[in-house]
């Protein structure tokens, strides 16, 4: 760790260490996965500092060579440290890449790397397709994982012992943490400055960003509100919109049709049509996607499951479960001691 020097006042301060921080990339690296949590990092020190204390993180790219590092874009990084087993950060963060599998074949300086030191890391995140660097040396084996959608049955196919959840934005096991596309090294990051620093300056920092702090719904390609953005029918979309805040509700769809100034059967039709999904279906998925955002939040976590049914909008706390069995085979129980 980096010493930080203590501000002067009438009593001797000993230094604040800021957290150390490798963010580890490669030829071909995703570069707003890189960006992207660096920038976190970044807002959060300069928040720290407008209120005069220390810094908290310490960021430095890290690479199996010094020197710039062509990204998948126009961009390269200066890579300002070169992974070893010895001068080892609090955490890294592997970033993904388009071409995953050309990445495992030309790297595996960093497969060998994380497989020495992964215990030895207080926090190793994996962002993206960066999860099957991790995957390859077996840490992942038994434990519940995520990486970007569109690579998730390939990660399931080539690991089979690990347990993929392709909807999460991110998932914590032990000290290990996986994360979905692109912008989700986002909300790892900030996760990661609410467990150091507090939710508020969490919540400032997503605030300078525009981001959620907790965004709504697992993976955005497959969420309610993004199937709400999608629906072309303005009266569909603006339903949708307010049965996603109005969850808590019984939402007939009988009340529904009548709130869209349709016939329930001409409702039916077009809901499916132009959603893709029959309205219970969304229903049900937005409820789902509220539940697990609930027992994701830190905030919340002795929240009594049932709870968390009753905002939701679920009959009972065994609805919720039925659910959570079906759509995710296991419990609401399971599922929030997978993210600790």
């Amino acid at each position: 760790m980096k010493p930080i020097k203590a501000v002067k006042s009438g009593m001797v301060k000993r230094p604040t260490l800021a957290r150390t921080v490798d963010i580890v990339v490669y030829p071909g690296f995703k570069a707003l996965e890189a960006i992207g949590p660096m920038s976190v990092f970044e807002y959060a020190n300069i928040h720290l500092q407008r209120q005069g204390k220390p810094a908290a993180y310490d960021v430095k790219i890290a690479a199996a060579h010094l020197g710039p590092v062509r990204s998948d874009t126009l961009m390269c990084l200066e890579a300002s440290k070169i992974i070893n087993t010895l001068a080892l950060p609090d955490d890294a963060i592997i970033v993904g890449s388009r071409h995953i599998q050309q990445a495992l074949a030309d790297n595996q300086a960093i497969i060998d790397w994380v497989a020495e030191v992964a215990t030895r890391i207080k926090r190793l995140a994996a962002l993206c397709s960066g999860a099957f660097f991790l995957a390859r040396t077996g840490l992942l084996d038994g434990k519940h994982a995520t990486t970007h959608w569109s690579v998730a049955q390939q990660l399931q196919d080539d690991f089979a012992a690990v347990q993929v959840d392709a909807d999460a934005i991110f998932i914590r096991s032990g000290n290990l943490w996986t994360s979905a596309g692109v912008t989700a090294g986002i909300d790892l990051a900030l996760a990661f400055v609410e467990d150091d620093c507090g939710h508020e300056l969490a919540l400032e920092v997503a605030s300078d960003m525009v981001v959620y702090l907790k965004r709504p719904g697992g993976q955005s390609q497959f969420s309610t509100h993004l199937m709400s953005q999608k629906t072309a029918q303005t009266n569909i979309r603006e339903l949708q919109q307010w049965i996603l805040s109005n969850l808590h509700q019984r939402l007939p769809v009988s009340q529904l049709a009548k709130m869209a100034g349709m016939s329930l059967r001409n409702f039916t039709r077009l809901f499916q049509h132009e959603v893709g999904v029959s309205t219970t279906e969304f229903i049900e998925t937005a409820r789902l996607e509220f539940a697990r955002q609930l027992l994701a939040d830190m905030s919340e976590q002795t929240l009594p499951v049932k709870t968390i049914a009753a905002r939701c909008g679920f009959g009972s706390d065994d609805q919720l479960r039925r659910v959570f069995q079906k759509r995710l085979k296991m419990s609401p129980t399971q599922y929030r001691a997978a993210l600790g």
